[in-house]
Order: C-alpha cells, then sequence, then structure tokens
C-alpha cells in the first residue's frame, strides 16, 4: 500500500515563489536584464508566477520562456524509443542574460544538466541560476539550486509528486512512501 504525504499546499506554494521573486530581486538588485526560463512542464508555470510576483514587485514584465529537455537528457533512450518532445519557446536572446532555469524538483542534477545543455544552444547567457520548489537530495551531477523552496530529505523509493493548478488543478506537493 502506498503512502502519501502532503508536505506542501496552496498556500505554502505562494508564499514560497512570492519569496523566490524577492531573493532574485535581491541577489541582482532589481529586474534589469533577468529572464525566466522554465522547464518543462511543472517548471514553466512556476516561471510565469515568478514573474507575476516580480511584475508586483517591481512594477516591470521579465521575459519568461519554456525549454524542453528531452533530447538532451542522457539517458533518454533508456525512458523510451519515442520519447514525446514538447515545445521550447524561448523568443529572446539569451545572449549576456541573466538566466533563472525554474523547475518543480531538483533530484539527480540530470535535468538541469540537459536545461543547461539546451539553453546554450541558444546563446552564450552572462550568468545561469536555478530556482526550484523542492530539492529532495540524491544528487548524481554536482549541481544545487541558488534559490530552493524547500528541502525535504527522500529515500531513493519515495516519489516527489508536484501538482500545480495550471496543469493538475489545484497546488500541492506530495510524497509517496511505498
Amino acid at each position: 500500500m502506498t503512502e502519501h504525504v502532503t508536505v506542501l499546499d496552496e498556500k505554502d506554494i505562494d508564499h514560497i515563489l512570492n519569496r523566490m521573486a524577492h531573493e532574485i530581486l535581491e541577489v541582482y538588485n532589481g529586474a534589469e536584464n533577468l529572464a525566466l526560463i522554465g522547464i518543462q512542464t511543472r517548471g514553466i508555470h512556476m516561471a510565469k508566477r515568478i514573474q507575476a510576483n516580480i511584475k508586483k514587485i517591481e512594477g516591470v514584465g521579465i521575459p519568461t520562456g519554456d525549454i524542453d529537455i528531452t533530447l538532451y537528457r542522457d539517458d533518454w533512450t533508456r525512458i523510451s524509443h519515442h520519447p514525446l518532445v514538447q515545445a521550447t519557446d524561448i523568443l529572446f536572446k539569451v545572449d549576456d542574460k541573466r538566466i533563472v532555469l525554474v523547475d518543480d524538483v531538483l533530484f539527480t542534477g540530470r535535468t538541469i544538466r540537459a536545461a543547461m545543455d539546451a539553453l546554450i544552444d541558444f546563446g552564450r547567457p552572462e550568468r545561469i541560476e536555478l530556482a526550484v520548489l523542492v530539492d529532495r537530495g540524491h544528487r548524481e551531477l554536482p549541481i544545487q539550486a541558488n534559490y530552493v523552496g524547500k528541502v525535504f530529505e527522500t529515500l531513493l523509493s519515495e516519489t516527489v509528486n508536484v501538482m500545480l493548478r495550471e496543469q493538475d488543478g489545484e497546488d500541492r506537493v506530495v510524497i509517496e512512501k511505498g
């Protein structure tokens, strides 16, 4: 039997994404030359929410983009012989931009490595940082997030599921044990 434990609710997620917006603005002393790129799928929704929070705080819009890393993964042939490739929409120049990659869960680090590889195909950013809602540990690559919502020490046998209203109809993070 699988046990589901809710570790973050809608209020927690809203608070975290607002805090991240403030932290990013503090690090960069404003929104100048800043852009967000969400990693398919839930990272895109998180990036748009952070963008909206930054607009509320600073009164300016910053560009956001979407990136699909499927074909950049080092394990894509193990996942499926016919991978589902989604859209990558980066409608601004990344050269010399301060880019914050946004994803829902940081686990092994392989998704982030793939995202950086994909991003570099679009140009040479001044800087790339990472914002994640959940860091669950178990890194296989030396990658860490600059902005972290919550850290949950998990077992490899556990699964962290992020649900966002844009995709799933509700905001919640659940750890499945079992």
